[in-house]
């Protein structure tokens, strides 16, 4: 077994650092990955900057990552599904399996979850993780590496959509054009909306989202107000959206998706923002519309792999930076800057577990 296990540690805000960390040890149900992809997420800026997002909180050293890919180079004794050699892509949460979240179907509500990169759970930036052997999933051989860590955001957009009741035909609005927001668009169409409207204040982000099949865009500015904004929507969905999708968690956006959206739809509220907002609470339920938030995913990792394995989705051009693992201060520098769309950082040297060019 190689020695080294290069890992990228982040000890407080703004000082994330490469050291050298034990390979892990195995449980029986678990087992060993040599890491290939990693992508950075706005929760790992979030911790990197801040030591924060949301309500969770870094109180000690952290190792980062959830967004990843690896093959698998040792398994548990009781591992019967997996082999080594085998490419998977990981679902970064592992719950408990015994609480009445787990048994019910919703394990992501868990309250024993142990998510990577989420205080205090360690995550998976490294040369060597162990992980448990039942939320790891077999890559089929004509998918990439790159394509499994993007399972992880994917999934994210897979289970807004089911959140949100989406039906074929339904109009919609996503708010919010960054990685997150063009996936929840993606998974939209390919469930069957009729059209789609994503806004966002970078023309840039538009201009990529109608590439990846936004039907219409709207930049949005301190310039337009909120009427003017809801007018433009109607007009440019000839009507109001069955449902929405607020992918910023801005204030603004948040009254957005409660106001825009036809009496009877549903807003579904996938950014995070701020623990306390204003919004029009009152208007949006004598209208009945349905506000629904999510938190991660469950059981729809599968569902992503299908939709990537068959084509339906293609989330490729979504990697516009790679960076090699000994990069990754640099890959987060770009990341932190909103350059691209989304940062991939290489465990091992690109290519080496793609079946095919990616």
């Amino acid at each position: 077994m190689a020695t080294d296990n290069l890992t990228a540690m982040l000890y407080k805000p703004k000082d994330l650092q490469l050291i050298q960390t034990p390979i892990p040890v195995l449980n029986d149900d678990e087992v060993l990955l040599r890491m290939d992809c990693v992508g950075i997420c706005g929760s790992d800026v979030h911790y990197w900057q801040h030591g924060a997002c949301g309500h969770f909180l870094l109180k000690e050293p952290m190792i980062m990552g959830h967004e990843a890919s690896g093959v698998v180079a040792k398994v548990g004794l009781k591992v019967t599904n997996l082999k080594v050699g085998d490419r998977v892509a990981i679902e970064p949460g592992v719950p408990c399996r015994y609480c009445e979240f787990c048994k019910t179907g919703r394990y992501h509500l868990c309250p024993d979850m142990k998510f990577c990169a989420t205080p205090p759970i360690h995550g998976n930036l490294v040369r060597y993780y162990k992980h448990a052997a039942d939320f790891c999933f077999k890559l089929p051989d004509h998918v990439s590496m790159e394509e499994g860590a993007l399972l992880e955001p994917l999934a994210v957009g897979v289970h807004a959509c089911r959140r949100g009741g989406l039906n074929a035909g339904d109009s919609v609005l996503v708010l919010g054009a960054g990685p997150i927001g063009l996936l929840t668009m993606m998974t939209a169409k390919a469930m069957g909306a009729s059209k789609v409207i994503i806004t966002d204040i970078l023309q840039s982000r538009l201009d990529f989202a109608k590439k990846m099949g936004a039907d219409h865009t709207l930049l949005a500015s301190r310039d337009v107000s909120e009427a003017d904004m809801i007018k433009k929507i109607h007009e440019l969905l000839d009507g109001y959206p069955d449902v929405s999708f607020d992918a910023s968690g801005a204030q603004a956006t948040v009254r957005l998706a409660m106001l825009a959206t036809k009496s009877g739809g549903v807003a579904v509220l996938v950014g995070m923002g701020a623990v306390e907002q204003s919004v029009p609470l009152a208007g949006a339920l004598a209208r009945e519309v349905d506000i629904r938030g999510i938190f991660r995913y469950v059981n729809e990792y599968p569902i992503a792999l299908a939709m990537v394995a068959s084509g339906k989705i293609n989330v490729k051009p979504l990697v516009t930076h790679h960076f090699s693992i000994e990069e990754t201060l640099e890959a987060y520098e770009v990341a932190r800057k909103g350059a691209g769309i989304k940062v991939m950082i290489h465990v091992q040297p690109k290519d080496t577990n793609n079946p095919v060019k990616f």
